[in-house]
């Protein structure tokens, strides 16, 4: 009885080691997921930057502030969106443990 009651305990700790493994690798790849999202914004932010002085040079006659005003509700999304990714993430950590 008590072999049984030890293989019991081993399989559940191999069980729990088990699940440990597969939400270290969620949690691996969901910080890889943000790593990338914070590039891509980063890279967005740049772009915006640069068409906001090119249009600028090259357009004195365009409503500047309409774009600029475009240009910052689109890095707003963005920072949103992230936001909305992190806390997903967040929720879905706590959820598992």
């Amino acid at each position: 009885q008590s072999e049984k009651e030890l293989q019991d305990v081993v399989k559940q700790q191999e069980e729990k080691m088990l699940k440990l493994i597969d939400k270290s690798g969620e949690v691996t790849m969901l910080k890889e997921e943000v790593s990338q999202l914070k590039r891509s914004l980063q890279r967005a932010e740049t772009e915006a930057k640069v068409l906001w002085e090119e249009m600028r040079d090259k357009e004195p006659k365009v409503d500047t502030a309409h774009v600029q005003d475009r240009v910052w509700l689109r890095q707003e999304v963005d920072k949103l969106r992230l936001l909305l990714l992190e806390k997903r993430d967040e929720k879905r950590l706590l959820y598992d443990k």
